[in-house]
């Protein structure tokens, strides 16, 4: 959420490229054991049909009654009300050059245009209540698509506008008013299932750190500290733990080089780890130890695990195959949960717990598009 979401997060931006071309708890200990590799054949796999469920691999047996939401543009970051009947998600449609929030019901009908129409958009969320939305916005600094860095051979790296702010509006796109406003990116917001708090990305402390906020934008307190990208955060059902995605270089070099491209506002995530740590951020543990990039995370409905997205069994992660996976807060039970479309990502659960929202390739009519996905999650 994020990948800004990321800020399309991530994984979301280099598969567009590539596609054209070709119960919670206090933080428990560390585990001594590493992950256990699901059980699963290297990817690419070829689709196995599901019999009565055309939009779901057999493999997929967590999924039920598959549905396909929706049918036009490049779709990202797709999350339920609070009431689970709408959806809020990005999407670049409508002959735009980048993203723009909206919002539709449940079904999939009702899809209509809930940001400006300026600027980029990434990572909309309900507040409490459903009658207002957050989402973050380039639109303050100029009505144009602030363009994306140039992509390079061998290397992917995506841009941290700093004329990223957060906005609260209505959903259907009125009343837009500034929140949290402060020079450098700002985006990335989720609010605790509690609706007191909310969790943010930014760059005012120099770096790119997690933030926390009460609803109102008050009460303001920096979570991380480490060198390097803190992004992606949820919330457990419970409130008490944040889970989130990270980029933090290994070593001077790769240290300096992160500092050079900050400064450029820039960053380059091939290599991403879920953490987890208490809300008041501490307890700070990495829960995921595989190659390549996870990111996307989700907590699952009894909050004792994890759902992310991941490319880490598509060429050691060098790969473009994202896949959801699940694991346990103790680091281990990894297992896979899809199997088809080259890119599954930001999932999201419904309130109730009982369906699962989520972003695929799966079925695209086009090169660039990716389609938000709703099924029964057992």
């Amino acid at each position: 959420m994020g990948i800004t979401g990321f800020v399309l997060l991530a994984a979301m931006g280099l598969l567009a490229q590539e596609a054209g071309k070709t119960a919670s708890q206090a933080v428990p200990p560390v585990p001594t054991t590493q992950p256990t590799p699901p059980i699963t054949p290297a990817v690419p796999n070829p689709f196995q049909a599901a019999p009565g469920d055309p939009h779901r691999d057999a493999r997929e047996t967590h999924l039920r009654h598959v549905r396909k939401l929706t049918n036009t543009g490049s779709n990202a970051e797709a999350y339920f009300s609070w009431d689970g009947k709408r959806i809020i998600y990005q999407s670049t449609r409508e002959g735009r050059d980048c993203d723009q929030i909206y919002v539709m019901n449940s079904d999939g009908s009702d899809q209509h245009l809930a940001s400006t129409g300026k600027g980029r958009t990434t990572c909309g969320y309900f507040l409490p209540g459903d009658k207002r939305i957050i989402y973050a916005s380039t639109h303050g600094g100029g009505a144009d698509c602030p363009p994306s860095p140039p992509f390079t051979p061998g290397t992917y790296r995506w841009p941290v506008f700093p004329s990223y702010d957060l906005y609260t509006a209505k959903p259907d796109g009125t009343d837009v008013k500034p929140l949290l406003a402060h020079a450098g990116y700002d985006a990335e917001a989720t609010v605790a299932p509690n609706g007191k708090w909310l969790v943010f990305t930014s760059e005012r402390s120099g770096d790119i750190d997690l933030w926390v906020a009460d609803i109102n934008g008050n009460n303001l307190k920096r979570l991380t500290d480490a060198v390097g990208y803190d992004g992606g955060a949820v919330w457990s059902p419970d409130s008490k733990l944040i889970a989130w995605r990270t980029n933090y270089p290994k070593g001077e070099a790769a240290t300096a080089k992160y500092r050079e491209l900050l400064k450029q506002h820039l960053v380059e995530p091939m290599d991403m780890d879920i953490w987890v740590m208490n809300a008041d951020g501490t307890g700070k543990r990495q829960l995921t130890h595989l190659l390549g990039a996870a990111f996307a995370p989700v907590f699952s409905p009894d909050g004792k695990s994890v759902v992310f997205s991941s490319n880490w069994e598509d060429r050691e992660g060098k790969g473009r195959n994202f896949e959801l996976y699940k694991v346990n807060l103790d680091g281990l039970g990894l297992e896979r949960l899809t199997f088809t479309g080259n890119f599954n990502s930001f999932p999201h659960f419904s309130p109730d717990g009982k369906k699962l929202l989520w972003v695929s390739g799966r079925e695209a009519s086009a090169p660039r598009q990716f389609n938000v996905f709703l099924a029964e999650y057992h």
